[in-house]
């Protein structure tokens, strides 16, 4: 288990010149506005949301990771380890995680990913918090690869814009009342998109991703001593 954080671990940042952002990321629960921001923009999609399905539990180390824009969050994500209680996505794909396992890769979830849509820069935003959940992953808890469950609708995105590939076709899932797609990435090939693009914004039309957007090496290393 990871290191329990007694308190938050921030850092403003502003390298691309845009509106500044605050990076966070605390042990514990979803809550307040991040939660906020995640039944908002679930329920704009016609997703079902509850508090208690939208919540990280403390007890296996999992990280929430926010995005802040001034006084407004407005970004988040959640970063779950995989432990004793296993992963959310083993709901519906226990059989494809478990094929991972017994190879002896060690496995990340991303979940309750959210996105202020009237944000100054949503693509900005993703890639921030993107990133500091990568960091907390792979480089702080050595985890070797990401799963996430994403809409059928969400496939091309997140495949173009992050990377990360279709594993199952899609499969109901109760906890929202929506079909999910399982898709993944190895975290080496993240490591080397981000290596490749980091902190380079004027180069995301030519990466056709969102890694451009990612930090650059210097302010990446800053980032992972501030969370380490």
């Amino acid at each position: 288990m990871i290191p329990f954080f007694k308190e938050s671990q921030r850092a403003p940042l502003n390298p691309f010149g845009g509106p500044p952002l605050e990076l966070n990321s605390d042990f514990g629960a979803l809550e307040g506005d991040a939660l906020g921001l995640v039944e908002r923009r679930y329920g704009d999609r016609g997703l079902a949301v509850t508090r208690e399905r939208f919540s990280s539990r403390n007890e296996d180390g999992d990280v929430v990771c926010t995005a802040r824009d001034g006084e407004k969050i407005v970004g988040t994500l959640t970063v779950r380890f995989d432990g004793v209680g296993g992963l959310k996505a083993d709901l519906l794909f226990e059989e494809e995680l478990s094929e991972w396992r017994a190879a002896g890769i060690k496995l990340c979830e991303f979940g309750s990913l959210a996105v202020d849509k009237h944000s100054h820069d949503p693509k900005r935003v993703l890639a921030q918090v993107f990133h500091l959940g990568y960091l907390h992953a792979h480089r702080r808890a050595r985890c070797e690869r990401l799963i996430i469950e994403v809409n059928p609708r969400h496939v091309a995105f997140y495949r173009r814009w992050l990377g990360l590939l279709p594993y199952t076709a899609a499969r109901h899932n109760p906890r929202v009342n929506a079909p999910a797609v399982l898709m993944s990435i190895d975290f080496a090939t993240v490591r080397e998109q981000v290596a490749l693009w980091g902190g380079r914004p004027e180069l995301v039309a030519q990466a056709r991703c969102l890694y451009p957007l990612a930090w650059d090496e210097a302010t990446e290393a800053a980032m992972l001593a501030k969370i380490s």
